[in-house]
């Protein structure tokens, strides 16, 4: 008996989706225009998901990764707020130790009286000057270094004593690129370059960073 009643709300159901083409869908049966209508509300959930709900999702991602981001900032600043009066003491002792390397490289005016103490220390030693060249001072950016080819003879430990005394010079030099050599008569040769360091003038600063400047603006007119 159920199985009939199956068959027949079956048949009837069939029925409605017969002669269907033709038809406008406000006339078809209520079987049909219902599942038409689900259909159509479905359709429309689907297109407002993509056009509108997955745009908010997205945005609302950014905006979690937004929120982490933040909180590590929040942090890191918290941090260097907790440790400011450490950061402010250190930051004092960089700039006397800075200040502290600036009073050990000379002014431009001053750099004749170093290279007169470099040469009077090889002469302190005993030592024979075959060459005392000053070379092209290379500007940098804070700093100019000039170059000064040597050649000086004698024995091991006046050689050793004036490397010595060279490097204990109140004004920074050192010595690059050394090559001893023994000479005819027993006694030794140093090949050097040495290199000392002074610090610029308001005016070389101030053409430094013209320089830099230009250079900039020339490569962003590219």
């Amino acid at each position: 008996m159920a199985d009939f009643n199956l068959k027949n709300i079956g048949q009837t159901v069939a029925a409605q989706f017969r002669g269907l083409n033709g038809q406008h869908p406000g006339q078809w049966p209520v079987i049909p225009r219902t599942l038409c209508g689900v259909g159509v509300a479905a359709a429309v959930a689907a297109l407002g998901w993509f056009l509108y709900i997955d745009g908010q999702m997205e945005e609302l991602e950014h905006g979690q990764q937004a929120e982490v981001r933040l909180r590590e900032e929040y942090k890191i600043k918290l941090r260097q707020a907790v440790n400011l009066p450490a950061l402010r003491k250190q930051k004092e002792q960089v700039g006397e130790y800075v200040s502290t390397l600036e009073k050990q490289l000379p002014s431009k005016a001053e750099m004749d009286a170093l290279l007169s103490d470099i040469n009077q220390a090889g002469l302190g030693r005993s030592l024979q000057f075959d060459l005392f060249k000053p070379g092209q001072s290379l500007v940098k950016d804070y700093y100019a270094e000039l170059p000064i080819d040597l050649k000086v003879s004698g024995s091991y430990h006046d050689i050793g004593a004036f490397t010595s005394d060279v490097a204990n010079l109140p004004r920074i030099v050192t010595l690059n690129n050394l090559n001893i050599q023994t000479n005819k008569d027993g006694s030794l040769m140093l090949e050097a370059v040495a290199k000392t360091f002074r610090y610029l003038d308001k005016e070389e600063v101030a053409a430094q960073r013209k320089a830099a400047a230009d250079a900039k603006n020339k490569g962003q007119k590219k």
